[in-house]
């Protein structure tokens, strides 16, 4: 017999499927660091091609695509990331990156909020990124479209306006670790399984976003996502 809980926790977060009544409920979020080298470059570090490295959010901090929300908490130095974000479909655990994009189930638009300020802050004292990274709303996300509704990754454009105007311009070939590649180390430290989504890294032209703020972003071949940041 299951003791009753003291409180009941929230459903995990879902998110909506292009021409599909089922949604995709979120279990993690990951997110690769520094997979375009001009990124890399205007934060002052250079790309490591021994091996792609991660942070975390929470599930709980997923946004969807034409919320309003305010201004996050704590910080001065709000940034905008816009990234192509892989959900999975099935298990996968050391695979290859022959097999990977076999446990893929599709794929969406993204913007990876960051606290800069509060992330400068952790590095400058070697500690972790997670109040810089991991806050309410700061894993904004569009509707997902299954694999074979976009076809094969290649140099579809990736695309963010901010208040009207292009602020990140790349194509998704420019990351610096593609989609198998980062499929196949990520699953040799965990399980990977359906439920997981990972954002794959941002190109140049972040920027702080103020109160008033609009946000819109494009992959080719996807729906768009957009944001806005409530006036004061």
């Amino acid at each position: 017999m299951t003791a009753a809980t003291l409180f009941p926790l929230p459903l995990a977060p879902e998110v909506p499927i292009v021409g599909e009544d089922l949604s995709y409920p979120v279990r993690r979020i990951f997110c690769v660091g520094r997979n375009y080298v001009a990124h890399a470059a205007e934060m002052g570090n250079e790309v490591d091609r021994e091996a792609p490295f991660y942070f975390t959010k929470s599930p709980s901090n997923i946004c969807h695509t034409g919320a309003e929300i305010a201004y996050p908490l704590g910080t001065q130095d709000c940034h905008y990331e816009m990234e192509f974000v892989v959900t999975i479909g099935s298990a996968a655990f050391q695979v290859t990156a022959d097999q990977a994009m076999d446990v893929v189930y599709g794929y969406a638009c993204g913007i990876d909020l960051t606290r800069r300020d509060l992330q400068t802050a952790g590095k400058e004292k070697r500690r972790p990124w997670d109040l810089g990274k991991d806050f309410e709303n700061a894993a904004v996300i569009a509707p997902i479209t299954p694999v074979a509704s976009f076809g094969t990754i290649a140099d579809q454009s990736i695309t963010l306006r901010h208040n009207g105007q292009v602020s990140q311009q790349a194509k998704l070939s420019d990351m610096v670790w593609s989609v198998p590649e980062i499929i196949a180390h990520l699953s040799g430290y965990y399980h990977l399984g359906p439920g997981d989504l990972i954002y794959t890294g941002t190109p140049a032209g972040v920027g702080p976003v103020v109160p008033g703020s609009t946000l819109h972003g494009m992959i080719t071949g996807l729906e768009p996502i957009a944001l806005e940041i409530a006036a004061e």
